[in-house]
């Protein structure tokens, strides 16, 4: 099955468990980057803080950067997943 396809999913309990767990992962992932964006943007408005705020950008950067990662390594497992299936039904012929 092509990569991002809805169907992978949905293909049975384990493949719905593993999206989920990656929905919930994503979810945490870009509160967090929006928070460090959030803090890091009224820390500038003082000049005494523009070194910790600098610091919550590039954190929050980072878990921006996680975000597709995050994407790209759940459609590998659930594709992999099912190739594991299509192997076995394969070899059962």
């Amino acid at each position: 099955m092509p990569l991002f396809s809805h169907e992978n999913r949905d293909r049975n309990p384990e493949t719905r468990r593993v999206y989920a767990l990656f929905e919930l992962v994503y979810t945490f992932v870009d509160f967090a980057a929006a928070v460090c964006f959030t803090i890091g943007s009224v820390m500038f408005f003082r000049d005494s803080l523009m070194t910790v705020a600098t610091w919550f950008f590039t954190v929050g950067s980072v878990f921006f950067m996680a975000k597709p990662t995050l994407r790209l390594v759940r459609e590998l497992r659930l594709a992999a997943m099912g190739d594991a299936d299509d192997l076995a039904d394969r070899y059962q012929s």
